[in-house]
C-alpha cells in the first residue's frame, strides 16, 4: 500500500474513533436524562396487585417482581403461600394470604370484598392460577373438560368482571393482566381442554380491552413460552420431547419463571397505559421460529 495511502486511512480511522467517542459520551447523557425521565414509569409504589395462583412457579415470580417494583400484594391460592409470603417481604412490602378455590364460581362473588376489606386501594390484577390435563382428545373425560375450563377460562372472566366493577364505580384506573400460552397461538398436542382455554384467553383479553379501555382499565396478557415450571414436569421428563422442544428455541434454553418479571411490571405500570388487547410472548422467540 502506497504511504499516503496508509497515512490518509490512518487519519480516517483516528477521526472515526474521537467522533464514536464523542457521540458515545453525548450517548450517555441523553440515556442518563431518559433514565430519570422513564424509570418513575415503571414505578408500582403505592399500588396493591392481585395475583392469583402466586403460591408457586410463575405466579410466585410475577408477584416478586410486583413487589420489587413497589406492589403490596394479595395472594389468592388454595393452599399457604408461605414460601411466596417470605419473597414479598424481603422486598419490604405486604402480602395479603386469601384462600379461595376458583373453580368453583360460587367463591369468585366474595373475593374482591374480601380485597376491599384488606387493603387501601386495589390497582392490578394478574389472572395466573391454572391446571392442565394431559390426555388424548379421543378419551378426554367432560370432567377433565369443565375442570380446565372453570379455573383457566370462567374464573378469569368473572373475576375480571368483579374487579372491572371495582374500578368503575369508583371512576380509577386499572390494570389487568391475563396468563395466557404458546397454545394460545398454537394448537398442541394430548391438552384439548388447556389448549381451548388459553386460545379463549387470547380472545378474551381483546374483548375485554375493547369494551373497558373507555374505563381507563387496561387489558393485556402475557404468553408464556415452555417454562420450567409444576405444569410442564410431564414435558421435561420425556427426553425426546424435551429436547425437541428445547431444539426449537432460538434462546437455547427453557424459561424460567423469572422471566416473566420484566413484563408483568411493564403490564402493570403507567408505561403501559396506551397498550390494550394485546399478548406479550415471553418465549425465547419460540413462535418466531
Amino acid at each position: 500500500m502506497p504511504l499516503h495511502v496508509f497515512w490518509t486511512c490512518q487519519e480516517v480511522f483516528r477521526i472515526s474513533v474521537l467522533l464514536f467517542s464523542a457521540n458515545c459520551s453525548r450517548l450517555s447523557i441523553s440515556l442518563n436524562a431518559a433514565d430519570k425521565m422513564l424509570l418513575p414509569s415503571f414505578d408500582l409504589s403505592g399500588k396493591t396487585a392481585v395475583v392469583t395462583g402466586c403460591n408457586v412457579g410463575l405466579g410466585a415470580a410475577m408477584a416478586e417482581a410486583l413487589a420489587a417494583a413497589g406492589c403490596d400484594i394479595v395472594g389468592i391460592n388454595r393452599s399457604a403461600p408461605d414460601k411466596t409470603i417470605a419473597r414479598i417481604e424481603r422486598h419490604g412490602r405486604r402480602f395479603f394470604d386469601i384462600r379461595a378455590d376458583l373453580s368453583a364460581t360460587s367463591a369468585i362473588a366474595d373475593i374482591v370484598p374480601r380485597i376491599e376489606q384488606s387493603v387501601p386501594t386495589l390497582d392490578i390484577l394478574v389472572n395466573n392460577a391454572g391446571i392442565i390435563r394431559r390426555q388424548d382428545a379421543l378419551t378426554m373425560s367432560m370432567a377433565d373438560w369443565d375442570d380446565v375450563l372453570d379455573v383457566n377460562l370462567k374464573a378469569v372472566f368473572f373475576l375480571s368482571q368483579a374487579v372491572a366493577r371495582h374500578f368503575v364505580a369508583r371512576n380509577v384506573p386499572g390494570k389487568i393482566i391475563n396468563v395466557a400460552s404458546m397454545l394460545s397461538f398454537q394448537g398442541g398436542i394430548r391438552v384439548a381442554s388447556y389448549t381451548a382455554s388459553k386460545s379463549g384467553i387470547l380472545g378474551l383479553t381483546r374483548l375485554l380491552a375493547n369494551e373497558w379501555a373507555k374505563y381507563r382499565i387496561n387489558v393485556n396478557a402475557i404468553a408464556p413460552g415452555y417454562m420450567s415450571t409444576e405444569n410442564t414436569v410431564a414435558l421435561r421428563s420425556d427426553p425426546v420431547r424435551y429436547e425437541e422442544i428445547l431444539g426449537r428455541i432460538p434462546a437455547g434454553r427453557w424459561g424460567e419463571p423469572e422471566d416473566l418479571g420484566g413484563a408483568v411490571v411493564f403490564l402493570a405500570s403507567r408505561a403501559s397505559d396506551y397498550v390494550q388487547g394485546h399478548t406479550l410472548p415471553v418465549d425465547g422467540g419460540w413462535l418466531v421460529r
